[in-house]
């Protein structure tokens, strides 16, 4: 997919980002309906262009050096309902309605581990297993 042409109504949104020197932004992803967070990712300019014409989120991996579309492996995906930015322009939020678990190791959210009791506990169990929904 090309960057959005200058009459795509995405310009003055992805106008406003101030993406890294890499030409990133992170973008944390919350559940819309219940404020869960969700995980946190890294979108392109490509990416949010393409998010916001398909309502489909998509990502930029920057193990992989290129577009990943949430749920083409898995089918975990996730459907857009309103891509926020902050006010420094550097952070996006997507607020989106989940299918199934966010998190590559088969939990709901990324953010499955906390500070309990002067330790580091597990707070969620997997929903699914990693295996099954990677084949690995």
């Amino acid at each position: 997919m090309q960057s959005a042409a200058p009459s795509d109504p995405a310009r003055p949104f992805l106008d406003a980002i101030r993406f890294d020197a890499a030409g990133l932004v992170p973008c944390i992803a919350q559940q819309h309906d219940t404020g869960e967070v969700l995980m946190m990712a890294w979108m392109n300019a490509e990416a949010v262009a393409e998010t916001l014409a398909t309502g489909r989120v998509c990502y930029f991996s920057r193990s992989r050096g290129g577009l990943w579309r949430k749920g083409e492996t898995s089918g975990q995906r996730q459907r857009l309902v309103e891509l926020r930015l902050d006010c420094d322009g550097d952070t996006l939020l997507a607020l989106v309605d989940q299918t199934g678990v966010a998190c590559h190791t088969g939990r709901r959210s990324c953010f499955y581990r906390a500070m309990r009791d002067g330790t580091l506990a597990e707070i969620a169990a997997p929903l699914a297993d990693p295996k099954a929904l990677y084949g690995a």
